[in-house]
């Protein structure tokens, strides 16, 4: 990570707190769609954001710039930041008024960075990358194929990050001009969120997805074995859409921020004492942690928004929800996306969307239905000076209440089981789901510092 570049300063900035950076390796493919989708998207809504780039070598931001014409009609400003070469200063774009280069010095280590900051209204996101170095590459060399180059750092929607980054940023344009960083200071602070970003990401995701998935189909993949990795890159930024999306509505709800990781140990605890095969439980724990992203009383999903119509076609519908439908267009995903789904099934037959009863609702959906309910009614009396025993007591009685109508009557028993041993001192520790920012590709011992990573190839159709 080369000193003195943003991404370095990004890291160091949050080393020690208890939210440590985590960054991913990229292939420039990957980077070229998700860059794509999240220009694209600002094209198609009405937030007028505050847009700062960095593009390396002024050659690449020129191959972009006409695209970045129309960006700017809907943006209230966007940077330019690229080592200057010929044409750099005097394209159309470049001269547009709310269109600001930065030439940067050669030796500035941000000119080795590939940066993509958008602070919108309605959803925050950024693709924050550093080109890896030649002995970063190995034994395996640099890549003679331009899409093959590699990008270490991250990409994500999370408000706070964004904005640190930015502000990261704006120091560093200071340095080159003052009076521009002024103007981006006080452009960023006009920018008021709306109450619910979560909601507005939606169609981003959506778009995210698609992208990945065209850009890889659009890649000439010489050999298996690349294909294979680039597929493994593919997935995981699915997946990691997706898990951000989900991220991102928990912290929105300021009364129950940890619903997805609290429902993951619950599942996974459930899970054990039924003892359901490992590859079950992988599948209930990806549900655990989507499993807020498309309510059932949110019947006009934000997810539908953008799903390309030839996905519409391929998957199996499910008019009532949805936002499951932007998941089964991902063949791993769409187990995942029927567990989600009939969540609101209940045993006696009158829950929605398919009114299933009994054994018919996949096994898993009964698990999460219980699971999130009873979650909701511990978070509930968090805040009472009930004791610990007093309120798993409670909440259980209360989920107890509706077995045989909304909950399977034998995962009720399993759930009075694990809040006896809770109970009598039994620990589940909560885990924060850790959301890799990309998939480590350079060589096998990178997998093991990714939850997601690890366990990519056990989600199965």
């Amino acid at each position: 990570m080369l000193e003195g570049s943003i991404l370095q300063k990004l890291e160091t900035a949050h080393r020690h707190t208890t939210r440590p950076i985590r960054f991913g390796v990229y292939y420039k493919n990957t980077l070229v769609a998700l860059c794509h989708a999240l220009e694209d998207h600002i094209l198609t809504d009405d937030g007028t954001p505050l847009v700062i780039s960095a593009f390396q070598q002024g050659k690449w931001y020129l191959e972009e710039a006409e695209r970045y014409a129309d960006i700017a009609q809907r943006s209230s400003e966007i940077v330019i930041m690229a080592a200057a070469e010929s044409g750099f200063a005097e394209h159309p774009t470049s001269l547009l008024p709310n269109v600001d280069l930065v030439a940067l010095d050669s030796v500035d280590p941000v000119a080795q960075e590939w940066h993509l900051i958008i602070l919108s209204p309605k959803y925050t996101a950024m693709v924050i990358c550093q080109e890896l170095s030649e002995a970063d590459y190995g034994s395996t060399g640099v890549p003679t194929s331009d899409l093959e180059r590699k990008f270490y750092g991250l990409w994500t929607f999370e408000p706070e990050l964004v904005q640190d980054t930015a502000e990261i940023a704006i120091a560093h344009i200071r340095k080159y001009n003052p009076e521009l960083a002024q103007k981006l200071t006080a452009d960023k602070e006009q920018i008021v969120p709306s109450m619910d970003r979560s909601q507005n990401l939606g169609a981003v995701v959506s778009r995210v997805v698609d992208y990945l998935q065209t850009g890889q189909d659009n890649l000439s993949i010489p050999t298996a074995l690349q294909k294979q990795t680039l597929d493994r890159n593919l997935v995981s930024n699915e997946i990691q859409a997706f898990l951000r999306m989900a991220q991102l509505m928990d912290m929105a709800d300021v009364n129950n921020p940890m619903a997805a990781a609290e429902v993951v140990v619950l599942a996974e605890a459930i899970g054990q004492l039924l003892d359901l095969p490992a590859w079950q439980i992988k599948r209930l724990r990806l549900a655990a942690l989507l499993h807020r992203i498309d309510p059932l009383q949110n019947a006009e999903s934000v997810l539908t928004s953008g799903i390309p119509t030839r996905y519409q076609e391929e998957a199996p519908s499910c008019p009532l929800i949805p936002g499951a439908q932007v998941l089964r267009t991902m063949p791993r995903l769409r187990a995942v996306a029927q567990i989600i789904t009939h969540q609101t099934e209940y045993w006696n037959g009158a829950g929605e969307p398919a009114g299933l009863a009994g054994d018919q609702i996949p096994l898993e959906s009964r698990i999460l239905a219980l699971l999130a309910d009873f979650q909701w009614r511990i978070n509930q009396r968090k805040s009472s000076n009930q004791s610990r025993e007093q309120i798993f007591t409670q909440a259980l009685d209360e989920c107890k209440q509706q077995e045989s109508i909304r909950f399977d009557p034998k995962l009720v028993d399993t759930l009075a089981l694990l809040v006896m041993g809770l109970q009598q001192g039994l620990d589940l520790p909560l885990m924060t789901p850790k959301f890799s920012a990309g998939i480590w590709i350079l060589d096998s011992q990178w997998d093991s510092h990714s939850k997601i990573s690890e366990e990519i190839g056990s989600y199965f159709t």
